[in-house]
C-alpha cells in the first residue's frame, strides 16, 4: 500500500510539472553583448518589453528591449515631457531593413496620424544604437532627461512594416495600454489606465444598444414579418420591433460618434465605415417603408417588396458583422461573447425551421387545392 502511495505521489508530481507554465525570466538575468550592464531594469506590464537603465545626474543610459510578435516588425520607446498621451511624446525607433542592417533613429510624434518619421527630439540624444536578435529588438540610448525630471512619461510601442516604412501599429487590447510612468530613482513602474476607465462605460452602452438592436431586436421583426403574416397581429408586432430597434441602433450610433470625437487618433475604420453605411441604408429603410409603400393590389407592388426585403436583409447582415468587428474592439469576457453566438444560432434556427414550414404549409395548401379548383371547373363545364 505504501509503495503504491509513494507511486501515485511521484507520478502526480511527473504530470503536474509537465503540464506547468515555465516562469518567465526577470529581466536581471538578460545578458547584454559586449558584457553592457544596467543597475536597474523592469519587466513592462504589455507587449512583452523591458526597459533597463543607469541614471546618472541628468542623464539616463538605457536599453529598450522588445519581443516581436510576427517575424518582422518596428519597436519604439518615447518619453513625453508634456503629457501622458501619444502625441507629443519624443521616440527612439528601431527595426531592420530588408537587407538585413539595423535603421535606429529618433522620431518626434507630433499627431495620432505619424509615419515615424526622422526628427530631433526636444532633448539631447548623445548615443544610439540598435541589434536585432532572434526576435529581439534592443535598443541602446543616451538621453539628457528633460527638465532634470528623475520620473517621466513613457511609451512603448511596436507594429508592422511595409517594406521598409513603418506601419500602423492594431488598435485594441495590449496595443493601447503601452503606456505610464516610469520612476528612474525608485525603478516603479506604473501603468496609466485613467483614459480607457472614462471611455470603458460608454464603449459598454454603445455595445449593448447595437447588439440588442442588430442582434435581436431588428432579426426578430424579420422573421415576424417573414413568417405569421396569417395572423392579423403580424404588422404590428413587426412595426414595435423595427421602430424599438432603430431607436436602439440611433443611440446606439450617437455613442459610436461620441466615442470616436473623443479619441481622434483611436480609428477602427471597418467599423466606423459599416456604422455609417447602416445609418444612411436605415434612414432609406425607413423612409421607403413610410412614405413610398403603394397600396396592396398597385402593379408596382412587387418591386416595392422586392426592394424593401433585399435591404432588409442587407441591413441585418451587415449589423451582425459589425457587431463581432465591435467583439473584436472591445473584448469583453468569452462568455459574453458566446451567449450572443448562442442568441444568433437560436434566432437563426428558429427563422429558418418558420421559413420552412411556411413554405411547406404554402405548398401544401396549394397542391390539395388544385383538385377542387379543377373538379369545380369541370362541374361548370358539365353545366
Amino acid at each position: 500500500m505504501a509503495k503504491l502511495i509513494r507511486s501515485l505521489f511521484f507520478l502526480t508530481l511527473l504530470v503536474t510539472s509537465s503540464f506547468s507554465t515555465p516562469t518567465p525570466q526577470p529581466c536581471s538575468t538578460h545578458h547584454f553583448p559586449d558584457h553592457e550592464s544596467f543597475a536597474a531594469c523592469n519587466d513592462l506590464p504589455v507587449l512583452n518589453s523591458t526597459i533597463y537603465w543607469n541614471y546618472f545626474n541628468r542623464t539616463v543610459d538605457l536599453a529598450f528591449r522588445a519581443t516581436l510578435v510576427g517575424d518582422s516588425g518596428w519597436v519604439a520607446w518615447a518619453i513625453n515631457p508634456s503629457s501622458k498621451g501619444m502625441v507629443g511624446s519624443q521616440a527612439l525607433v528601431s527595426f531592420q531593413r530588408s537587407d538585413g542592417t539595423m535603421a535606429v533613429y529618433t522620431s518626434p510624434i507630433k499627431s495620432y496620424d505619424t509615419r515615424l518619421e526622422k526628427g530631433n527630439l526636444t532633448f539631447p540624444v548623445y548615443a544610439l544604437s540598435a541589434v536585432h536578435e532572434n526576435k529581439d529588438i534592443t535598443i541602446f540610448a543616451t538621453l539628457g532627461l528633460p527638465n532634470n525630471v528623475t520620473t517621466v512619461n513613457q511609451l512603448w510601442q511596436q507594429g508592422p512594416l511595409h517594406g521598409d516604412t513603418p506601419g500602423m501599429h492594431k488598435m485594441s487590447g495590449p496595443y493601447l495600454k503601452s503606456y505610464g510612468t516610469l520612476d528612474l530613482l525608485s525603478g516603479k513602474v506604473e501603468a496609466t489606465g485613467a483614459h480607457h476607465s472614462i471611455v470603458s462605460p460608454m464603449k459598454i452602452v454603445h455595445a449593448v444598444l447595437n447588439t440588442v438592436s442588430w442582434g435581436v431586436l431588428l432579426p426578430v421583426g424579420g422573421i415576424v414579418a417573414r413568417n405569421f403574416r396569417m395572423y392579423p397581429a403580424w404588422f404590428h408586432v413587426h412595426l414595435i420591433c423595427q421602430i424599438s430597434g432603430g431607436i436602439h441602433a440611433l443611440f446606439g450610433f450617437v455613442t459610436g460618434y461620441i466615442l470616436g470625437s473623443e479619441s481622434p487618433g483611436i480609428q477602427y475604420k471597418g467599423h466606423k465605415y459599416i456604422g455609417w453605411t447602416l445609418l444612411i441604408l436605415g434612414v432609406v429603410q425607413f423612409t421607403v417603408a413610410f412614405h413610398l409603400r403603394p397600396l396592396k393590389g398597385d402593379k408596382d407592388r412587387w418591386l416595392w417588396d422586392l426592394f424593401h426585403c433585399a435591404l432588409g436583409y442587407t441591413l441585418l447582415i451587415l449589423g451582425q458583422v459589425n457587431i463581432f468587428k465591435g467583439f473584436d474592439i472591445l473584448e469583453p469576457p468569452k462568455p459574453w461573447k458566446y451567449a450572443y453566438i448562442g442568441v444568433l444560432a437560436l434566432l437563426l434556427s428558429f427563422g429558418a425551421g418558420l421559413a420552412c414550414y411556411t413554405c411547406f404549409t404554402q405548398w401544401n395548401k396549394k397542391r390539395t387545392e388544385a383538385p377542387k379548383t379543377q373538379l369545380e371547373q369541370s362541374g361548370e363545364g358539365i353545366v
